[in-house]
């Protein structure tokens, strides 16, 4: 997943518009975007766009942020979706590995409930939300096999922090979230799965979003989350494999091959290493899974 779109599941009108945007998944959101009392109607909604926007033959993956577990109101949203068979949980507000192992098995009884395959619902934990999180950031390798990315979130986490902001003038981040960012990039590499970046708030400044992107993905992020739909296109184009990259993994991957005893092979004058081998190999599957 290259971008990942933030909508509210409360609204018929922008989730059918989402399935425009060229995302790469929907996030149907129960949680921040939608007030207390409209969420039995969002669930409702979001349970309708899941059974319609399931129909297509092609469509982006759908994904449900649910309430925090902390709240009492994650079983209704999982009651409510499940029927619609998403093909991923969100989890806001995650605070480690027991969190996720505790949503894996609430999913596993309601994938029975509703004849869904075992396993088939993955879980994307937003693991830095608050600073209790930060601390179980190394608990989620392991923790479950629904696990399938992880991200993390600056907003929430300056609301726990107390902090006057989150940015500096010049629109990078304070010490304490570039922290939370870096960690949350360990913790996804730790756990083998797909570190995704947060959202950049001010949609406006397409050029510090465009910047923002090439420094995640720079970092290790494999995508990012958006919260309009015109930065969907940004997104994907920052995020997608360049063709030049492509195919100079693909000349590394084979003169590995064609040399299986060899630790060291030399490429257009650079020396290269297993860790060149692993980082190419990471790209080619990744640019398979995107042309799939």
């Amino acid at each position: 997943m290259r971008s990942l779109l933030f909508v509210p599941g409360d609204s018929p009108k922008k989730l059918h518009k989402g399935l425009e945007s060229g995302a790469d998944a929907l996030i149907l959101d129960l949680e921040d975007s939608v007030a207390l009392g409209g969420k039995p109607q969002a669930r409702e909604i979001s349970l309708g766009f899941l059974r319609e926007a399931r129909q297509q033959a092609k469509r982006p993956l759908l994904i449900v942020r649910i309430n925090a577990l902390s709240t009492g109101m994650s079983d209704a949203d999982l009651d409510a979706v499940m029927p619609g068979a998403p093909d991923a949980i969100m989890l806001p507000k995650a605070e480690g590995g027991t969190d996720v192992s505790h949503l894996a098995a609430r999913i596993a009884v309601r994938e029975a409930e509703n004849d869904l395959p075992d396993g088939a619902t993955k879980i994307i934990p937003i693991a830095t939300e608050t600073a209790k999180g930060i601390f179980g950031l190394g608990s989620y390798a392991g923790a479950t096999h629904r696990l399938t990315a992880l991200t993390w979130g600056a907003e929430d986490l300056s609301a726990d922090l107390g902090a006057e902001t989150n940015r500096l003038s010049d629109g990078s981040y304070t010490d304490p979230y570039r922290l939370a960012r870096s960690l949350a990039l360990f913790a996804a590499a730790s756990a083998q799965v797909d570190a995704i970046d947060t959202v950049f708030t001010n949609f406006r400044d397409a050029e510090g979003f465009e910047a923002e992107c090439i420094a995640g993905r720079r970092d290790g992020f494999t995508g990012k989350m958006a919260i309009h739909p015109a930065q969907v296109p940004v997104i994907n184009r920052v995020f997608a494999p360049a063709p030049e990259e492509l195919a100079k993994a693909e000349a590394i991957i084979a003169l590995f091959a064609a040399n299986p005893g060899v630790g060291v092979i030399g490429l257009d004058g650079e020396m290269l290493d297993r860790p060149h081998l692993v980082r190419a190999q990471r790209l080619k599957a990744r640019a398979e899974k995107l042309a799939g």
